[in-house]
């Protein structure tokens, strides 16, 4: 299996595998000001609900970093920008502000210890946060390879790979651990519009790692499924509510009432921390509107008038009576779907 590592610390600077040059090119940028992480989270150069959040942990490690004071109480007012800054670049995927409020807790529990024994114990929360992310991830991989039936065809949606996280992956992730045990025959990959994500990252995550799949435009997936082609959906998550309505990619919700229609399983794989007990339903997550660029180009070319409105919602509620289990580091879960803090 090929090592994909979107998100990693060397040495002084946070590392980030550019996801907006894949797949034609291999990028990866330095960052050493919590600002410029920000931004490359709001630009999509980092991704997905685990990656942004351990992304986001490092940028507090540089925010620290770049900050002069020479005091705790002055310290902790140089990160509390930072993290409402970092905190305010997107607002759907809650593992940004698991993260952030975990840096948090970690530096405020420091109080009257010198600026340096802060800096030196949030770079060691932010390893640890990425550590866990992998671990999670394997562990779901291992749970979810359970209920994959033997020479499965899948299809899953956006990217949910290791670019994702902080590598493995949460769907792809349960891909990859079918695959290792030789149970997948076929992964069927939306291409994911508007930015493409399936197309761009997934596909390219499966050539690295020679599972066999197949790209597919998002219009196709109802006939795969008619014609008896599709034997389960999985998919990753960027916020799980307390009754299990999901919020995913755009897309993701009419796969899933697709899946329903033809009775073919759908699941999400998502670590525990995506999970948000503090709202009852799917009602009450705030989905995130994007430029509406994304829309009316493919790449450099453009392919609606300037003067088109565009709707770009960046995604979309899944009720929790459509999936069949939710797959997490803790193990399968299965409705009614009461998670609880």
């Amino acid at each position: 299996m090929a090592v994909i590592e979107p998100v990693r610390w060397a040495k002084d600077r946070l590392q980030l595998l550019d996801q907006t040059a894949l797949p034609l090119r291999e990028v990866t940028l330095d960052y050493t000001r919590w600002e410029d992480v920000a931004d490359a989270v709001r630009t999509l150069v980092v991704r997905g609900a685990p990656a942004i959040g351990v992304a986001a942990a490092y940028g507090v490690v540089l925010a620290a970093r770049q900050s002069r004071a020479t005091s705790f109480d002055a310290l902790l007012a140089d990160l509390e920008t930072a993290i409402k800054g970092l905190g305010a670049t997107r607002p759907t995927a809650v593992n940004l502000f698991w993260a952030l409020e975990r840096m948090r807790r970690v530096a405020a529990g420091l109080a009257g210890q010198a600026p340096d024994a802060v800096r030196t114990r949030l770079l060691a929360e932010a390893e640890a946060i990425r550590a866990e992310d992998i671990a999670a991830n394997r562990a779901m991989g291992a749970h979810g390879a359970t209920v994959v039936p033997e020479r499965a065809r899948i299809l899953t949606h956006c990217n949910a790979g290791a670019l994702a996280t902080a590598g493995y992956g949460t769907a792809l992730g349960v891909i990859r651990a079918a695959h290792e045990r030789g149970k997948v025959a076929m992964v069927w990959v939306d291409e994911t519009r508007p930015v493409m994500q399936g197309s761009r990252l997934t596909a390219w995550e499966m050539v690295q790692e020679g599972i066999p799949h197949t790209l597919i435009p998002d219009v196709a997936a109802g006939s795969i499924m008619a014609r008896g082609e599709v034997d389960m959906v999985v998919t990753g998550a960027d916020r799980i509510t307390a009754n299990g309505d999901t919020a995913n990619k755009i897309g993701t919700y009419a796969v899933a009432v697709l899946a329903r229609h033809h009775h073919v399983p759908f699941y999400v794989a998502a670590p525990f921390s995506t999970i948000d007990p503090s709202l009852a339903s799917g009602r009450e997550i705030p989905i995130e509107e994007r430029d509406a660029a994304e829309v009316r180009r493919t790449g450099v070319q453009q392919t609606a008038p300037d003067g088109s409105p565009v709707y770009n919602p960046a995604f979309d509620v899944t009720p929790a009576a459509l999936i069949t289990a939710i797959i997490t580091e803790r193990g399968v879960f299965r409705p009614p779907y009461r998670f609880t803090a």
